[in-house]
């Protein structure tokens, strides 16, 4: 495994429309498929590990909180012009958090994968 990647797990509801979201939307290509349990895609340096339900990380803590999709944390994806890629995402049904909104560093916008993951897209200012 080389050590220059970035590894993010997300749990999933579904590998194969995961991996489908991910390589048809965003250009990762798929490292492996063990669905349903577990696949992982790559794009860049970004290895995403997509564990479905089945997968040993989908597994209750001993404290019995069971681990779920969602929350806050994202993987953040930088892009040259973010109103073209809301657009492209909304016309292939992606769902979003919110509207593109401008800061001090560029513009992000929130978007859900099938499993309601977030993702944020990013176009740097200037």
């Amino acid at each position: 495994m080389p050590d220059d990647r970035v590894n993010v797990r997300y749990l999933v509801d579904d590998v194969e429309a995961s991996i489908a979201f991910y390589t048809t939307n965003f250009g990762f290509t798929v490292l492996s498929n063990m669905a349903p349990a577990f696949a992982d895609v790559v794009r860049g340096n970004l290895r995403l590990l997509l564990s479905g339900p089945k997968s040993s990380a989908a597994r209750p803590m001993p404290d019995g909180r069971q681990p779920e999709p969602g929350g806050w944390n994202r993987i953040h994806l930088i892009v040259d012009d973010i109103d073209a890629e809301a657009e492209r995402l909304r016309a292939a049904g992606a769902s979003f958090r919110n509207d593109v909104i401008s800061g001090p560093g560029g513009r992000q916008v929130v978007l859900d994968d099938p499993s309601g993951n977030p993702i944020e897209l990013f176009e740097p200012a200037g």
